[in-house]
């Protein structure tokens, strides 16, 4: 009997798994199968932290197969190459995959499928990782949709998850297994160990994935409304890294959340904000797939023009956390010790590095993709093109994010700037968000630049550009 190959990519799972589901009804063995091939989504291949998550996932997917009676092969190598030598060394008749929208990603896949199918083997993609393909909406002009609200209100009608499919507990296996390759060859964690902080905080895996889930809708999904914007309380899901590498299906975690908020008030209003979140994940897949030049260029191509700043001694002191702004300084710090950034805080770090120091988002981007867990191709450019301005369904030019007004918002005791910056844990009320007032010394850094003043010359520049388009 011919084996079916099942590749697995960031899709690190076993439930709502639909290219697994359909390796099951063909009722042939299975070789669950996953290739390390980073040179393949260059220049985007996983970051440092990224590499961390990706090696936990994998020995915790290892588990899930082996408890059913499989094995999942590691193989290092050209995909083609790897997927050429199994269909040759192992009868495989058939390959099953679920699709990833990234540019060089989807160029590499329709390669290999082309490839196969001229091989004769069966070849099939399936959707698991969005709840809304990018293709099946447009706007009535039959244009990709370039603005979040009225992309929501189209693809919500079209969101089904009655359905979420659990996985059988055994899997028929091959006569004979292929040889795989150690999970230590691929090296993946660190050699220095910097990654202590990624251990404390993080469980990568399903069964982390479904702790964190549970934990969000029981206890925080009710407050999510008023909470997710502050820092200094566990007000969000912090499903994101999870999210990003399949361990959980987007299905799953929608179709739950949507049954937690049932009903009316102020649950069903915070379930619904949360829901929304979810979109902004599908919008900026949308817009990766129709605009893939976007990783590398501003979707407002006027802002090609824009004069920034190129000062390596500034972004070496952002990207540290000593710009001198507490509540930028902690959401660095934070990002270096667990991979993970709360988003409010992102858009306060985000807009000082373009818009007080007058750096390219590109180095933000680039910077956020190495040091995070959840560094996704999509919302990473989506999010840095929102707070420069030069993407959809952007931040006006003209919103400059105070750094002390919105931690005196969203951190109103300090407590997330003490966590972070242990420097300034001795101060009392106000004196946190504004440390350069104090009158005593503190071990801390001044602040890199004036923000009023950096803001004016922001806002003058980019008077340039809107002049000029």
């Amino acid at each position: 009997m011919s084996n079916t190959v099942v590749w697995l990519r960031n899709d690190l799972r076993v439930d709502e798994q639909p290219a697994l589901k359909a390796a099951i009804e063909l009722r042939n063995p299975i070789i669950p199968l996953f290739i390390w091939a980073p040179e393949e989504e260059s220049p985007w291949q996983p970051g440092a932290a990224s590499r961390w998550w990706l090696h936990h996932s994998l020995e915790r997917l290892a588990e899930e197969f082996n408890a059913r009676g499989s094995r999942l092969i590691l193989k290092q190598g050209a995909s083609q190459e790897v997927l050429d030598d199994l269909i040759d060394d192992h009868d495989v008749s058939a390959v099953f995959w679920n699709r990833r929208y990234e540019p060089a990603v989807i160029k590499r896949d329709e390669a290999v499928k082309s490839h196969l199918k001229e091989r004769g083997i069966q070849v099939q993609s399936f959707n698991g990782a969005l709840l809304v393909e990018p293709w099946e909406v447009s706007t009535k002009q039959g244009k990709p949709y370039q603005v979040f609200t009225p992309f929501w209100k189209t693809i919500k009608p079209k969101i089904d998850v009655e359905e979420i499919w659990q996985c059988p507990q055994a899997l028929s296996a091959p006569t004979q297994w292929p040889v795989s390759s150690d999970l230590k060859q691929f090296e993946l964690l660190p050699s220095i160990p910097w990654d202590q902080g990624l251990s404390d905080t993080w469980t990568p895996g399903t069964f982390g994935a479904r702790a964190v889930l549970d934990d969000f809708l029981e206890a925080r999904i009710s407050g999510y409304q008023e909470d997710r914007n502050r820092p200094d309380l566990r007000g969000s899901s912090r499903l994101s890294p999870h999210l990003h590498f399949g361990e959980i299906s987007i299905r799953e975690v929608y179709r739950e959340a949507d049954r937690r908020a049932g009903g009316n008030g102020v649950l069903r209003k915070s379930g619904d904000v949360y829901l929304s979140e979810l979109g902004w994940r599908e919008f900026a897949h949308h817009l990766l797939y129709h605009f893939p030049r976007t990783v590398d260029e501003p979707l407002r191509e006027r802002f090609a023009e824009f004069p920034w700043e190129n000062n390596n001694a500034a972004l070496k002191k952002w990207q540290r956390g000593e710009t001198g702004y507490p509540i930028v300084d902690a959401g660095l710090r934070e990002l270096w010790k667990t991979g993970w950034m709360h988003n409010r805080v992102r858009m306060i770090v985000a807009s000082f590095l373009c818009k007080d120091l007058r750096l390219n988002w590109q180095e933000g981007a680039a910077w956020f993709w190495d040091t995070l867990v959840d560094a996704d191709l999509a919302s990473n450019t989506l999010g840095w093109q929102w707070t420069a301005g030069c993407g959809a369904d952007a931040a006006p030019y003209f919103r400059v994010f105070n750094p002390t007004t919105q931690a005196a918002k969203f951190d109103p005791n300090g407590d997330y700037i003490k966590q972070y910056c242990l420097e300034l844990a001795s101060l009392e009320g106000k004196k946190v968000f504004e440390p350069w007032k104090v009158e005593h010394d503190l071990d801390y850094f001044p602040p890199m630049v004036d923000h009023a003043e950096a803001r004016e010359i922001a806002l003058a520049a980019y008077e340039t550009v809107k002049t000029n388009s």
